[in-house]
């Protein structure tokens, strides 16, 4: 397959796909011309790594992911541990996010929202 193939059977952007082959994520063999060539493998990769990309894993866990994957002595308890820090991760993001909501929403009723100057979003965000 080519990278317009792997692009439309994996739902990645080719940019994504030659970026992943920079950082050395996937390894397609290259033609004498230069061409990437794809195959079955360099799919499963490339699926492995939308799916893991669309639950937020940075590239390095995606890195530390696919080499567990690879390995048939692996241990779950390093896939379980790498997947247990990105999930406090995101529970702390979405405190943070659901503070910031409780934040805006307390000034945004607050605020007049009319001619005169006085605005306490501004004092708000004036505070440092």
């Amino acid at each position: 397959m080519n990278i317009g193939d792997i692009a439309k059977r994996t739902g990645l952007p080719a940019k994504t796909i030659r970026y992943y082959e920079e950082i050395g994520l996937v390894t397609p063999h290259r033609e004498a011309n230069g061409y990437r060539v794809f195959d079955d493998k360099d799919m499963h990769r490339l699926t492995f790594l939308a799916r893991a990309r669309a639950l937020g894993f940075p590239i390095e866990d995606c890195r530390t992911l696919l080499a567990l994957y690879k390995d048939d002595t692996r241990a779950s308890a390093d896939v379980k541990r790498i997947a247990q820090d990105h999930l406090a991760q995101i529970e702390d993001k979405i405190l943070q996010l659901q503070s910031m909501r409780d934040t805006l929403t307390h000034l945004v009723r607050e605020c007049a929202g009319d001619n005169r100057p006085d605005c306490p979003i501004l004092k708000d965000l004036a505070k440092g």
